[in-house]
């Protein structure tokens, strides 16, 4: 998973192995080790709604399962998913999911001379 944070936007990037991962149920995860020893944990699951939380050791993003699951239909492409979520001092964060495009198209498309 590729992470870029900016301002009020967090951009997730995942690959085609990740998200078969994601759609069979489990959590998909990126760590970053510090320089002071400490992990920092991202993960993504799917949810029935967007959501996100800290946790003790990173963060955590909810992915409404249905709209990933109506992405995963349409790969390769290069829209993903967007949504805002509230932050308590009435500022949102925005959030863009999507899949590697380059990587879907390397994974489910064969050249016309590899088909039998």
């Amino acid at each position: 998973m590729r992470v870029q944070q900016q301002g009020q936007t967090l951009r997730l990037r995942i690959d085609e192995a990740e998200l078969a991962k994601l759609l069979a149920g489990s959590t998909v995860e990126n760590t970053t080790r510090w320089p002071d020893g400490c992990d920092e944990h991202q993960q993504l699951v799917l949810a029935p709604q967007h959501g996100w939380r800290r946790s003790s050791d990173g963060w955590h993003v909810d992915l409404a399962d249905a709209a990933v699951r109506e992405l995963a239909a349409r790969l390769p492409s290069r829209d993903g998913l967007s949504f805002e979520l509230a932050a308590p001092d009435g500022s949102t964060l925005e959030v863009l999911f999507d899949v590697d495009v380059r990587d879907s198209v390397r994974q489910r498309h064969t050249n016309k001379g590899d088909r039998a």
